[in-house]
């Protein structure tokens, strides 16, 4: 009889499920809840963005791409970075993938090696320790704290490297916390960098989404475009989460051998959805417009509530979370996000899903609709008034 176990990859049995999806089990089972957990846009895909794909259907262009995606929308990639970031790139120094998900994956195995170190702050995106692990990487967690914003400081990543450090992922805007980098803050990490052989991830899928403040890019900084890998994508500015696509912006050196694996691993991310993502990048500013006041809108009220509950909380910057504090009350966040499920059928994710740095707080997502919003709100508060 066949040992199953015994043929599975030992790194990949060793790493444990996500914490998100496991809590998501939990909630499948159950009826009638009210859910705050989705890192998802409720907008629909915008109509004129669907619309390109349409045709390209009806046109019949359902063939593969080149590898390294549709050379219009590798040049309109260029021109949209250029346009919202001032950042330059080349259509060579550009690969879309499938998602941004695929493009952390590309641009890990492709830039380490086993026993190579990648630091990662944390709390953030549940997937760098995993892949970093599955490319035979060491993975150096940085836990920020909460006293500066879950920001990493440039003490904390000096303190991190080692002679063996050869990647920093920059998670920011962060998920789940909403903090968010800027200039000068990039400029201290920057200092650090600048005379070391260390490349960095900087994933900005959020970068659209910040409130106040245009995001900055690291790549912008003096001397770190040359070690930086942009990871992004269309799903959270373009609420096009179903349409699988991202792509990265660096070095042409690193895309190419990157556009090898992901070469081999997937030949092309899906057409239509290319076609899709041209006229995003040259007719979506408005739709970003529109989407963005909408979550600043969501971003108030419900840190006024979580306010008016009696949680601490700081209002996040970026991103569609926020990361009260639910340590108060003798629960863990497992406990108390698992009772709060069972007790008020309200969903949101414990903080330990980003990292054991998350114990005591959770992360709620306001890419809802302020209607479910405030009912979720006044389930919290039912619960926490009764753990008090």
């Amino acid at each position: 009889m066949i040992d199953h176990n015994f043929l599975l990859s030992e790194t990949l049995r060793d790493i444990k499920p996500s914490g998100i999806r496991k809590f998501f089990d939990l909630l499948a089972d159950m009826g009638d809840v009210t859910a705050l957990t989705v890192g998802q846009p409720d907008f629909v895909t915008p109509w004129h963005i669907r619309e390109a794909a349409i045709q390209s259907l009806e046109r019949g262009q359902t063939y593969y791409t080149s590898n390294s995606g549709l050379p219009e929308l590798r040049s309109e990639i260029c021109a949209y970075m250029k346009r919202r970031f001032e950042l330059e790139y080349e259509p060579s120094e550009v690969l879309v993938t499938v998602g941004g998900s695929e493009a952390i994956d590309v641009c890990v195995r492709s830039l380490v090696n086993p026993s190579d170190e990648v630091i990662i702050p944390m709390p953030s995106f549940v997937c760098y320790e995993p892949i970093t692990r599955m490319a035979g990487a060491v993975p150096v967690v940085i836990n920020t704290k909460a006293e500066n914003g879950f920001k990493l400081t440039a003490e904390e990543l000096k303190a991190a490297v080692t002679p063996k450090t050869r990647l920093l992922v920059l998670p920011y805007p962060n998920n789940p916390t909403g903090a968010i980098l800027e200039k000068d803050e990039l400029e201290a990490l920057a200092d650090v960098l600048r005379d070391t052989n260390i490349a960095v991830l900087s994933d900005e899928i959020y970068a659209e989404l910040t409130f106040g403040k245009r995001h900055v890019s690291i790549a912008s900084i003096e001397g770190m475009k040359e070690r930086t890998i942009i990871a992004s994508g269309f799903s959270k500015a373009y609420a096009m989460t179903g349409w699988r696509l991202g792509y990265i912006c660096g070095p042409k050196i690193w895309v190419s051998q990157m556009t090898k694996l992901h070469q081999y691993a997937i030949m092309c991310a899906p057409t239509a959805s290319q076609f899709a993502a041209i006229e995003a990048l040259r007719e979506g500013d408005s739709d970003i417009a529109e989407m963005c006041a909408e979550y600043n809108r969501r971003r108030v009220y419900i840190f006024e509530g979580l306010k008016k509950i009696g949680l601490p909380v700081q209002m996040p910057e970026g991103a569609f979370y926020i990361y009260p504090y639910i340590g108060g009350y003798g629960l863990s966040s497992e406990e108390f996000c698992e009772r709060l499920l069972r007790e008020e059928k309200c969903a949101i994710v414990p903080g330990t899903a980003f990292g054991e740095c998350g114990e005591g707080y959770a992360r709620i997502s306001y890419a809802y609709s302020v209607r479910h919003i405030s009912e979720a709100l006044e389930k919290i508060k039912r619960f926490v008034d009764k753990i008090k």
